[in-house]
Parts: structure tokens; sequence; C-alpha cells
């Protein structure tokens, strides 16, 4: 008989469509609509939401470029400047980020919340992931970087809008999940 790995208790990233109700404790009593107005949002929290928003910046305008490519409306030499910047930039501080949270943030929010201390371990687990997916991405954005002459580019670029989709829909759906989980653990105990 074949053992049969422990099932997650926690849908994985791909399966997710939004933070499980398991998880959404805290944000039932401080929903998004009232982030804005509590009286610690600007310090931790506004931050944060800042960080994810530079993020889904940066995959909007990597999509923008890879596709002015494809269409041939942007000079091979003139994207591969942007992509080796942006796409440098991007993985630079998720890994960057990512590291803070699962060193520093998520235990002392599990500890803070113990009811909702697994929502953390999914968080984190979805790093791992995401880690995957950012192998993935470099490994694409190298391609089209190395591709040699104009129509070799463009169809390595047309491979990789591919790639930067699923990472683009993953890694959202893992900001939005960990903005409903984190952000009102952060208003609630006042951190940061």
């Amino acid at each position: 008989m074949t053992e049969r790995p422990a099932p997650t208790p926690y849908p994985s990233l791909p399966d997710r469509t939004r933070l499980p109700d398991e998880y959404r404790l805290i944000l039932a009593d401080l929903p998004r609509a009232g982030w804005q107005a509590h009286p610690d949002f600007n310090g931790l929290a506004a931050f944060w939401l800042d960080r994810h928003l530079g993020f889904r910046r940066m995959l909007d305008a990597l999509a923008a470029d890879l596709q002015a490519r494809i269409d041939g409306d942007m000079a091979a030499e003139a994207y591969a400047g942007r992509l080796s910047r942006l796409g440098s930039r991007l993985l630079g501080d998720l890994i960057g980020h990512h590291q803070i949270e699962d060193q520093v943030y998520f235990p002392k929010l599990a500890r803070l919340e113990p009811r909702i201390s697994r929502g953390f371990d999914m968080l984190e687990a979805d790093h791992h992931a995401l880690h995957d997916l950012i192998d993935s991405f470099a490994t694409g954005g190298n391609g089209v970087l190395a591709a040699q002459g104009d129509a070799a580019q463009r169809e390595a670029a047309g491979g990789f809008l591919t790639d930067l989709g699923a990472f683009d829909r993953l890694l959202t759906r893992h900001l939005a999940d960990e903005e409903d989980l984190v952000l009102p653990v952060v208003l609630k105990h006042r951190v940061g």
C-alpha cells in the first residue's frame, strides 16, 4: 500500500479564490472598507498596503512592456533594459518582503491571534509556492533577454507572457489573502 501525503490543513494558493472563512475572524470585525478610517492605519498597515500596491504596479508595467514588445511597439534594446531593471527589482523586493514576513511578522501576529495562526502558516506556504514561480519568472525573463534577433525575442516574449500571467494571478491572490488576514490583526493590536 502506498502512503498518501498528509492533507494540507488549508487550501493551496492555486486552489484558493479567497481567504478561507476560518481565517476571516478578525476581518469580520475590521473589514477592508474601514481600514483607512482606523486611527492606527497610517503606520504599518498603510506601509504594508503600499508595498503590495508597488508589487501590483510592477506586474502591470511588466505585462504592458511585454505586450508592447510582442506587438513590435518597443525596441528590443529598450525592452531588455526595462525587463532587466524592473524584473530584478520585483523579484528582489518580493524575496525581501517574504523573508521579513516569515521571520518577523507572521510569528508575531500568529502569537497575537492564535485562533487564526494556521492562516499565517498558509501564507508562509504561499511564499514557497511563489518562490517556485519567481524561479520560473527569472528563467523566462532570461530566455527573452537571451533570444537573438527581433523575431526570436518576440516569440520568446509570447511564452513569457503566459508565465507572467500565471505569476500575476497567484501573486495577486496571495496579496489579497495576506491583506485580509494580516491587516485586521495589525490594526486590532496596533502593531508597528
